[in-house]
């Protein structure tokens, strides 16, 4: 999974290109889980549901209501980088736990570790943005990945952004789709 990410990325015919690929494979991103205990909570779970969503995301695209005009470094930028604000976030830590036999065991589990809590789509383009230049509409894309599970009072914010770039929606469709289909 990692050359088939790592293919894509260099596909992208962008200024920095190089310098953000090498910050991905300095951090963990391709062990990284993708969350603590809702999707790909497990090593590799951010790498695997990255790639399941850019595949999602591509179906969707070809098959939507209406004309969606994306460059394919666009698609692979939003589908493949939405959740880099999970780089080096995620931490293992142990837990007492009780055996099929009842005895107490020590357990790892991911727990969070935040060092720049600036938010999530918010923070994956902030970091996409130190190496790379993003357009309006993939920086729309990303930060508003996230969807109704938003807070409520920016729904009427979220809702203007997904009339505004339809592809935002379709890469949060693709998002859950990929949670609750492919990394369970």
């Amino acid at each position: 999974m990692k050359e088939e990410f790592l293919k894509l990325l260099k596909s992208v015919k962008r200024e920095g290109m190089e310098e953000l690929i090498d910050f991905i494979e300095k951090t963990d991103f391709f062990k990284a889980p993708a969350s603590t205990r809702y999707h790909g909570a497990y090593e590799g779970g951010l790498l695997e549901h990255s790639l399941n969503v850019y595949k999602i995301l591509y179906e969707k695209i070809k098959n939507a209501p209406i004309d969606i005009n994306v460059s394919n470094d666009s698609l692979i930028i939003i589908a493949l980088l939405h959740d880099i604000c999970k780089v080096n976030f995620y931490k293992v830590d142990y837990r007492n736990v009780k055996n099929t036999l009842g005895v107490w065991e020590k357990v790892p589990y991911y727990t969070v570790e935040d060092t720049i809590p600036y938010g999530h789509g918010e923070k994956s383009v902030m970091m996409i943005s130190e190496y790379i230049k993003l357009t309006v509409e993939e920086k729309y894309c990303i930060r508003w990945h996230m969807g109704f599970s938003e807070p409520k009072e920016l729904y009427s914010t979220l809702g203007q952004a997904y009339r505004k770039y339809p592809l935002a929606l379709l890469l949060h469709e693709s998002d859950l789709e990929t949670t609750y289909f492919y990394n369970v």
